[in-house]
């Protein structure tokens, strides 16, 4: 069988979402019992994996880093009456495809970071770049599949005038979808080159702390610890959490210790020692059934003084030990009086 024809790669100005398309090959029309579909993959040059895709399509949109070359190749697959049930391959046509890159290396932005809080907005960072001038303006451009064309930043951070940061928000629609962003930069006399990257919003999301974090002690001595899930957009069912805690060691620092990792917001905690002072504290982060990673949530943390059942023993105790002395002692003063006075005589007598 022979291989697709007119491998293209076009840049619809969408940030990195590159079209490619191919022809179907010349002699497709002649296997009508056989079944013809195209095997695609496609890579950024110095990547280790090629991304792969079986459609019967001619024609797909994918997102690369345009600051690498992009790679595609494609081939045809045979398989019916035609060929016995057996899956027939044919050479593969290749296809690349390069921006040209304007300014130096050093003149890119820096430390670029971007953090979903909430599940509601996208916070992104950067620094300027080494070569950059001090009267340099940078501007943030995004586009997700959904929107007709890219965006700009309308609610940038700022540093002596000069944007470091944006904040997007009303992003739903773009979740669990390639992210294109394009951080590029004008100064005058000066060319700078963008910056682009793709993102997954899921895989950056931050949850705020749990709340209404309460710790109680059961008769049997067990640490009941429960809370309530973070406020915001966060999906109660993609979150875990870690619980950790620490027992008082006198002068020296509490070390903390994980004790869980889970997706309740309960959990019983069998005390391993006699300490009477304690903290828990508890934080959250997107599980692995919504997200391949994210980042932890502050902590929550409840420090507390529980007496033990000895103490509490102890306690009721002196109350009435206290008593007890007290009623002996008024007793041995009233006996000590009565022997000290004449027998028969009062203690006080009176003139008349």
């Amino acid at each position: 069988v022979s291989p697709p024809r007119a491998l293209q790669i076009t840049d619809p100005g969408l940030l990195g979402s590159l079209d490619i398309e191919w022809k179907p090959p010349p002699n497709v029309l002649t296997f009508n019992d056989c079944t013809v579909k195209y095997k695609f993959e496609y890579r950024n040059t110095g990547d280790r994996d090629w991304k792969v895709i079986f459609t019967r399509k001619l024609k797909f949109r994918v997102g690369f880093d345009l600051s690498r070359t992009a790679e595609v190749k494609v081939q045809t697959l045979l398989e019916g009456r035609c060929t016995d049930d057996v899956e027939v391959q044919s050479d593969w046509i290749y296809a690349t495809f390069q921006v040209p890159l304007q300014g130096k290396l050093e003149s890119e932005v820096q430390n670029f970071h971007c953090i979903y809080h909430d599940w509601e907005y996208l916070k992104c960072t950067w620094q300027p770049g080494l070569l950059a001038p001090h009267s340099v303006h940078y501007g943030l451009f995004y586009w997700y599949e959904g929107l007709d064309h890219a965006v700009q930043c309308d609610h940038y951070i700022q540093d002596h005038g000069i944007n470091i940061g944006c904040v997007l928000q009303n992003l739903s629609q773009a979740e669990y979808k390639d992210l294109s962003i394009c951080v590029n930069g004008s100064a005058a006399a000066t060319l700078l080159r963008p910056l682009y990257v793709t993102l997954r919003l899921h895989n950056l999301a931050k949850p705020s702390p749990p709340k209404q974090l309460v710790v109680s002690m059961s008769a049997s001595e067990e640490l009941q610890v429960a809370w309530s899930p973070p406020g915001g957009g966060t999906p109660r069912q993609c979150l875990e959490y870690e619980v950790q805690l620490a027992e008082d060691q006198g002068e020296a620092k509490a070390a903390w210790a994980s004790v869980s990792t889970q997706m309740e917001t309960t959990l019983t905690i069998p005390r391993a020692n006699r300490s009477r002072v304690s903290c828990v504290r508890v934080r959250g982060r997107t599980n692995i059934f919504c997200a391949d990673q994210g980042f932890w949530s502050e902590w929550t943390q409840e420090c507390f003084s529980v007496l033990r059942k000895e103490d509490k023993q102890l306690f009721i105790l002196i109350p009435v030990i206290l008593s007890l002395s007290s009623s002996l002692i008024i007793f041995m003063l009233i006996g000590q009086c009565k022997k000290r006075s004449p027998a028969g005589k009062p203690l006080h007598t009176s003139v008349g």
